[in-house]
C-alpha cells in the first residue's frame, strides 16, 4: 500500500528496518514498482504541457485518468480547468514567438467548448466565476483579473500540481489488500448514506404530492374567483366571509394559521399584499455577480460619454430586470454599499454630476437611473441623504425640454421623492406646486405619462398644510387647472384630481373662490358621466366644498409627526422606466450585463441586507377621495 500510494521515503525506511530485523517482506506478485509504468507516460503528459501541445495533453489525460476520477474529484476537475486555462493562454505566455491569431482564436474557441460544457459545473464556484469572462476579453494581459495567470511563478505552480497529481493517480491496476479493506468500511458508509437518501427521497415524493395538489387547489380557487368576477359585473354583491374562505384555500397551511385568519377584507389592498408576500419570500433566485464598483465609477466621471451611458444604463437595468425580493434588494444593498451615487459623501468627481453633461443621452440616463433608485423606498432613502440632489432634479426639470424623456424621467422622481414628508417639505417651499401649476395648464402637449405624474405630484404637495396654504395664495389658477382636469379623457388621473381638491377645499378662503367660479355645478355635471366609485369620491368633494369648517391646522401637523417609515412602503418598478431605449449597442459592444460581468467583475461580497419588514400601512375605502401620499405606478397596483 505505501508503495502504491507513494510513499518511497517511508518504503526505503521501512524495508531497512525490517531487513535488520531480519523480517523480510515478501514481493506481492503481479506488483511491480509503480512508476514502472507511471513514468512514461507522466513524462509525455508533462512534456505536452510544457510545450503547448493540447491536443496531445487531453488525448493522453482522457485515455489515463479515470473518467470517476474526472468527474467525482474535485481536485481533479479544479487541475482539469486551470490547466485549459493554461492552453487557452499559452501563446500569449510565449514571449520567443508573434502568436498566430487564427491559432489564439482556435485556443479560444476550445476553451469556451469546455467552459460551456464540461466545465459548466464550476460556475457556481467564486474561484473560478472571472475565468468566464476570459474569452470576452480582447487583452486578458493587462486585465487585473488575469494578470496572475501570465506569471511565470502561476505556470510553474501548475506544473507541480500536475506533477504531483500524476504521480498519485497513474497508477498499476492491482489495488492493495489494504484499500480493499477500506472499501469494505466505505461501502458500509455507503450504505448508511444511500438509506438517509432514501429517507429524503420519501420527504421530496411528499412535497411533490403536496404540490400538485396546491396547483389543483389554485385552479379550483381561481375558478371560484372567476365565479365572483362574473357575478359582480352582474351587480351580485360577493360577501367578506366568501372572500375570506377563497383566502384560506388558496394560502398554505403554514401561511394559513399565520396570516389568512389576519386579513382585514374591509381595508382594499391588504389581500394582495399579504397574499403576495408571503409568495415572493418562498421563491429561490440566485444572486447577480459582484462588480468592481471603484472602478465603475471612476469609469462613470472619467470615461467617454458613450461608455458613461452604457454603464447608466447597466446599472439601471440590473435594478428593473432583477427578480422583486432578495435579488434585487441585494443589487440595491450593493449599490448603496458602495455609495454608487456619491450620496453619502461630498465628492468633488460625484457620479451626479453627470446631469450636467453635455451629453443629451448621458443626462437621460442618469434620471432614469434616478428614477429606478426611487422606485424603491430603500433607494429613495439613500437619494434622500444627499441635500443637493433635489435641487439638482429641479434645476434639470426647469432647464430640459419640456417632456422629453430626461424631463419626464426627473419629473417621475420628484413624484416618487414626495413620498416624503421632508422631500414634500422642501418642494413646496420651492415653489414647485405654482411650477406644476403652470405646466398643467396647457396638457395638449404633455404625454399621458407625464400628466399622470405631474397630477400626482400636485395632489402629494397638497396634502401637506404648507402645500394647502400655498394654492391659497394663487386659488383662482389652481382651481381653474384642476377643473378642466376633472373631464380629462385620461381616467387615469381622476383619483388624484379629486384627491387634491378635497385637501385644497379644506382652506375656507379657496372654498369661497370655488363656490364663486359655480364649483359645484361644475362636479355635478361630470357625477352623471362618472362610474360608481368616482362619483363617491366626487360627492365626498362637493361636502367639502359646502363645509364651513375652519381650516384646522394643528390636526394636519399631528398628522406629519407620524413615523415617515409608515409611507414608505412603496415599492414599485414600472415598466415605464426601460421604455424608448436611445442606446443600442454596435457590432462587438458589450452592454449590460454582459459589460459589467466582463470588464467591471468583482470579488463575491455579498452581504444582503434583511429586508425590513413590510407592512400594509394606512388605507382609507376606494370611496373617499386620496388622502395619503401615493405614486401612480403603486396605486394602479391596489
Amino acid at each position: 500500500y505505501l508503495d502504491f500510494a507513494g510513499f518511497e521515503e517511508t518504503v526505503k525506511v521501512f524495508t531497512e528496518e525490517c531487513e535488520i530485523k531480519e523480517k523480510p517482506l515478501p514481493k506481492p506478485t503481479g506488483v511491480s514498482s509503480r512508476c514502472s509504468q507511471a513514468l512514461p507516460i507522466q513524462k509525455d503528459l508533462l512534456t505536452a504541457f510544457e510545450n503547448g501541445e493540447q491536443k496531445v495533453f487531453f488525448q493522453l489525460w482522457e485515455e489515463h485518468v479515470s473518467p470517476s476520477i474526472q468527474t467525482n474529484d474535485q481536485v481533479a476537475q479544479k487541475l482539469e480547468f486551470h490547466l485549459h486555462v493554461h492552453f487557452a493562454t499559452y501563446f500569449l505566455k510565449d514571449s520567443t514567438r508573434k502568436p498566430d491569431k487564427a491559432e489564439l482564436e482556435e485556443r479560444i474557441f476550445l476553451f469556451k467548448a469546455y467552459l460551456e460544457k464540461k466545465g459548466a459545473p464550476l460556475s457556481q464556484t467564486a474561484e473560478f466565476l472571472r475565468f468566464y469572462a476570459l474569452p470576452f476579453v480582447p487583452n486578458p494581459m493587462i486585465h487585473p483579473s488575469f494578470q496572475e495567470i501570465f506569471q511565470d511563478s502561476w505556470t510553474l505552480n501548475l506544473r507541480t500540481r500536475l506533477e504531483e497529481f500524476l504521480s498519485v493517480t497513474l497508477k498499476t491496476s492491482q489495488t492493495p489488500r489494504l484499500l480493499t479493506l477500506f472499501d469494505f468500511f466505505s461501502l458500509i458508509l455507503l450504505t448508511e448514506t444511500l438509506q438517509s437518501l432514501q429517507q429524503q427521497l420519501v420527504t421530496y415524493q411528499k412535497q411533490c404530492n403536496d404540490m400538485q395538489r396546491s396547483y389543483l387547489n389554485l385552479s379550483r380557487v381561481s375558478a371560484d374567483l372567476l365565479d365572483c368576477l362574473e357575478a359582480t359585473v352582474n351587480g351580485k354583491m360577493i360577501t367578506a366571509e366568501y372572500l375570506h374562505s377563497l383566502c384560506v384555500r388558496l394560502c398554505s397551511n403554514r401561511m394559513r394559521r399565520s396570516v389568512a385568519h389576519s386579513i382585514d377584507f374591509t381595508r382594499p389592498g391588504t389581500v394582495s399584499i399579504n397574499v403576495w408576500g408571503f409568495l415572493q419570500n418562498t421563491q429561490d433566485v440566485p444572486l447577480l455577480p459582484s462588480v468592481d464598483y471603484e472602478k465603475l465609477k471612476k469609469d462613470l466621471i472619467t470615461g467617454s460619454d458613450r461608455l458613461k451611458a452604457f454603464l447608466l444604463q447597466a446599472l439601471r437595468w440590473r435594478l428593473t430586470k432583477s427578480y422583486p425580493g432578495e435579488q434585487r434588494d441585494t443589487v440595491l444593498q450593493a449599490y448603496i454599499n458602495h455609495d454608487l451615487l456619491d450620496c453619502h459623501s461630498n465628492c468633488q468627481g460625484s457620479v451626479l454630476k453627470l446631469f450636467h453633461s453635455k451629453s443629451n443621452v448621458v443626462r437621460q440616463y442618469t434620471a432614469r437611473l434616478i428614477n429606478a433608485f426611487a422606485s424603491l423606498a430603500e433607494g429613495r432613502v439613500y437619494l434622500s441623504q444627499n441635500p443637493m440632489l433635489l435641487q439638482m432634479l429641479e434645476e434639470r426639470l426647469k432647464a430640459e425640454d419640456k417632456d422629453s424623456l430626461t424631463w419626464r424621467n426627473v419629473l417621475a422622481a420628484l413624484q416618487k421623492f414626495s413620498l416624503r414628508r421632508a422631500l414634500q417639505s422642501a418642494m413646496i417651499e420651492d415653489g414647485l406646486i405654482s411650477w406644476l401649476v403652470d405646466v398643467l395648464t396647457d396638457i395638449d402637449c404633455l404625454s399621458d405619462y407625464t400628466l399622470e405624474y405631474s397630477v400626482a405630484l400636485l395632489m402629494n404637495l397638497c396634502l401637506r398644510s404648507a402645500g394647502k396654504k400655498s394654492c391659497a395664495r394663487i386659488p383662482k389658477r389652481v382651481l381653474k387647472v384642476l377643473s378642466s382636469l376633472l373631464g380629462h379623457e385620461n381616467h387615469e388621473i381622476q383619483v388624484y384630481v379629486n384627491g387634491a381638491l378635497y385637501s385644497i377645499l379644506a382652506v375656507p378662503s379657496v372654498r369661497e373662490e370655488a363656490r364663486a367660479m359655480g364649483m359645484e355645478e361644475i362636479l355635478r355635471e361630470f357625477i352623471k358621466e362618472g362610474n360608481a366609485e368616482m362619483i363617491r369620491q366626487i360627492e365626498f368633494v362637493i361636502e367639502q366644498l359646502n363645509s364651513e369648517e375652519p381650516f384646522n391646522d394643528s390636526i394636519v401637523s399631528d398628522d406629519e409627526e407620524e413615523d415617515e417609515d409608515e409611507e414608505e412602503d412603496h415599492d414599485i418598478m414600472e415598466a415605464d422606466l426601460d421604455t424608448d431605449e436611445v442606446l443600442q449597442p454596435q457590432l462587438g459592444e458589450l452592454a449590460g450585463e454582459k459589460l459589467l460581468t466582463t470588464e467591471y467583475l468583482g470579488i463575491m461580497t455579498h452581504a444582503p441586507k434583511p429586508k425590513k419588514k413590510s407592512f400594509p400601512g394606512v388605507h382609507q375605502s376606494v370611496d373617499e377621495p386620496l388622502q395619503r401620499p401615493v405614486t401612480p405606478g403603486y396605486h394602479r397596483t391596489v
